[in-house]
């Protein structure tokens, strides 16, 4: 008999082995769902296993311990972790007379989640402003050298659209460096437990 009682009732080995089986089970299936969401932000679901295998540990753990845990190669270990840590959804942790690197998830969401979202937004926002400017400019060009009045008409309703389309990008720069500040919980507060 295993020393686990309730109200009294001792437990058989068995019943705890079928709780902790349990247990295990409704972990794993949300870890699942962790990586199946962080896929929607451009995160591969082997990297987002790995952020839900460390946010459940109970302690920081060394590439080898979530190798162990994953049946995945160091190699992809180090490379989800460096993605991870890149996003600040991931950070490495000391302990006293353990040679290794640790991790440990930060604990934040919502830290982890402006960070990740600001990055991913950021790049994607960027690129889209340096092609808008480039195909003003083109269009620009192309309008200086011809001489057909339909596509002049053309051109300047397109550079219009474009012009638009900067507009908007400009605005998403802004919203991006309020997720990024933090400044979005002046708007939308955290909320409390």
């Amino acid at each position: 008999m295993i020393n686990n009682q309730v109200e009294g009732n001792p437990l058989s080995e068995e019943q705890v082995s079928k709780d902790w089986e349990k247990y295990e089970g409704t972990i794993e299936k949300f870890i699942q769902v962790i990586a199946k969401n962080m896929n929607l932000y451009g995160i591969t679901s082997s990297v987002g296993r790995l952020y839900g295998v460390l946010y459940f540990a109970e302690k920081p753990l060394t590439l080898d311990d979530m190798r162990e845990a994953l049946k995945m190669s160091k190699t992809s270990m180090s490379t989800g972790v460096r993605a991870l840590s890149e996003m600040k959804m991931v950070e490495s942790t000391f302990k006293k007379g353990i040679r290794k690197d640790l991790y440990q998830t930060e604990d934040d969401w919502y830290k982890s989640f402006t960070s990740l979202f600001g990055n991913r937004w950021r790049q994607h926002t960027e690129t889209n402003i340096e092609e808008a400017d480039e195909a003003v400019e083109e269009l620009e060009k192309i309008l200086q050298a011809t001489n057909d009045e339909s596509l002049k008409i053309k051109i300047n309703d397109d550079i219009d659209r474009l012009r638009y389309a900067q507009n908007y990008y400009k605005w998403l720069m802004k919203f991006i460096r309020v997720m990024e500040t933090g400044e979005i919980f002046n708007y939308i507060p955290k909320n409390s437990e």
